[in-house]
């Protein structure tokens, strides 16, 4: 019984996820570019917009939310990351754009969240009881919760190694061409030594020793 029991548990928890509407993905922003997502929402339904810049530059974009009717909801100028929660105030189609139109040579790469409506119930009829929810429901809620949060922090992680990985591999090519420009100098600077010593130690000519004793 309770492994019957786990085995529904699990297929309302990836049912509710597939039921979901959200669009989460990563993108690359070249340089002088504008990338715009739309996302067709109803009225009075709230939605989620978060968006982290991973890799590139000084890690800030521009961004925007219009509503169906140009309004603009939303904005940022070169930020590196944020969440912003709206309720839509029309039905339509919303876009979210993201302009990297000030950096001249360096592309970005962003991740982006744009979740759209509440979550509905893990099991018909929950949060319709009279009553308080059953051990099992609360049970079930707690857990769906925590699955949740591990979820965010797992990518907000996967994130952060990312751009943390980036970093580190920008400073291992500048540290190396660094090296490098520093070992040809110092070859640079020995030779020139030799070359140097070399002419003080060499012999003078027969010619110019006679015309030195005129």
């Amino acid at each position: 019984m309770l492994s019957y029991n786990y085995l529904v548990f699990c297929l309302v928890v990836v049912c509710s996820f597939i039921s979901t509407k959200a669009v989460e993905l990563t993108f690359e922003l070249p340089d002088n570019a504008r990338e715009c997502f739309y996302e067709e929402i109803g009225k009075n339904v709230s939605a989620t917009l978060e968006f982290q810049v991973v890799t590139g530059g000084q890690y800030d974009v521009d961004v925007t939310l219009e509503s169906p009717t140009k309004e603009v909801l939303y904005r940022q100028v070169k930020q590196q990351y944020d969440s912003h929660r709206f309720v839509a105030p029309v039905a339509g189609v919303y876009a979210a754009c993201f302009s990297n139109e000030f950096s001249t040579f360096s592309h970005k790469l962003v991740y982006v969240d744009f979740q759209v409506g509440d979550e509905p119930p893990l099991l018909p009829g929950m949060g319709e009881h009279a009553t308080v929810m059953t051990q099992m429901e609360s049970s079930i809620n707690e857990v769906h919760e925590s699955l949740k949060k591990v979820i965010d922090y797992q990518t907000h992680h996967r994130l952060q190694e990312a751009q943390g990985r980036k970093r580190a591999e920008d400073l291992n090519e500048r540290v190396l061409w660094w090296s490098l420009l520093e070992t040809v100098v110092i070859a640079t600077i020995a030779i020139g030594q030799v070359v140097i010593l070399r002419n003080f130690f060499s012999e003078r000519k027969p010619s110019m020793m006679s015309y030195n004793k005129m």
